[in-house]
């Protein structure tokens, strides 16, 4: 099976005053299996955005190739666009003349829909939205977290194959955002859609994503699992939790790790190179007398591993 999306060697450069040139990405490579969740990551100014309207058509590459479902993005551009639905960062992809409705009838019929199939399917995109109500509506009367609904809406009108989400939450309350995020995982999980994600909102992307590129400075830094890209940072983090405040006589024995009083008791945290450093800590608690409660390994989660990979290369 041949790839959903595979960009080689991609780059982006920009003429400014001068005649420097800022480069946006440098010479990406990058594949997307049909039917996979990619968690496309990196700072502000990172190239995300860019490579994503690169992949749309919208910008032309200074170098490289984009192949969508085997098409070549510069030579088949109006077959690749109905392969692709797109929510772009900002809700570019709606007229805000038009209405909601009118903008659904619009992208739909662009791509070939039509008929009482577009209707309905219009009709439960905006009631999943909760916009039915305003559907003739204006949509620069919307709210940002109304309009950034109507393009996420518009994205998924005419069912494509292949979904770009560039910073879809942007703008919405947290009800909505779970909206979006049971959407993803909806797509990719029973219809089976490919899906490249960006997004500052990295618990989602951990909770929907099966694999994580990360870029920074137009580069690509990593390219792994998410479970894999995790481990490459996973600390052995515990949090211990005793019975009673500890005094200063008693901190001294835990040396390295935070202490923090709740109601009931302490809890001690931190790194632990290794299981036997974990016991020699409960031993020294065991020697001390001190009640033990409970001792919990914290996971590490995608915050943590993109910061200290950001940092890494910083």
């Amino acid at each position: 099976m041949s790839a959903a999306i595979e960009i080689r060697n991609l780059s982006k450069t920009y003429r400014q005053a001068g005649n420097a040139q800022a480069v946006a990405v440098d010479h990406l490579d990058l594949i997307v299996e049909p039917g996979e969740v990619l968690g496309f990551l990196g700072p502000n100014g990172a190239g995300k955005t860019t490579t994503i309207k690169m992949i749309c058509g919208l910008i032309t590459p200074t170098t490289g190739s984009i192949h969508v479902n085997s098409h070549h993005v510069a030579h088949e551009r109006n077959v690749v666009m109905r392969q692709i639905g797109a929510v772009l960062e900002g809700t570019r992809n709606i007229y805000w003349r038009l209405s909601a409705w009118q903008n659904l009838m619009y992208f739909g019929r662009l791509k070939g829909c039509a008929g009482p199939a577009l209707k309905t399917r219009g009709e439960r995109l905006l009631r999943e939205l909760d916009l039915w109500e305003r559907r003739h509506d204006p949509v620069r009367q919307f709210s940002r977290g109304m309009q950034q609904k109507v393009a996420i809406a518009c994205a998924l009108i005419a069912d494509p194959p292949i979904v770009l989400l560039d910073e879809p939450t942007l703008g919405l309350d947290v009800q909505a955002a779970r909206t979006v995020q049971h959407w993803v995982t909806k797509l990719a999980r029973e219809q089976e859609k490919t899906i490249i994600l960006t997004s500052h909102q990295l618990d989602m992307v951990q909770t929907v994503c099966d694999r994580v590129a990360v870029m920074r400075k137009g580069r690509l830094l990593a390219d792994k699992p998410m479970a894999e890209l995790l481990s490459l940072f996973r600390a052995e983090q515990y949090q211990i939790k005793v019975a009673g405040q500890l005094n200063g006589h008693y901190l001294a024995h835990f040396e390295g790790l935070t202490q923090a009083p709740v109601d009931d008791g302490t809890v001690l945290a931190g790194a632990l190179n290794d299981q036997d450093t974990l016991y020699r800590v409960l031993a020294h608690i065991r020697d001390l007398g001190l009640p033990l409660i409970s001792v919990t390994r914290i996971e590490p989660d995608l915050e943590d591993a993109f910061v200290q990979l950001i940092e890494s290369q910083s």
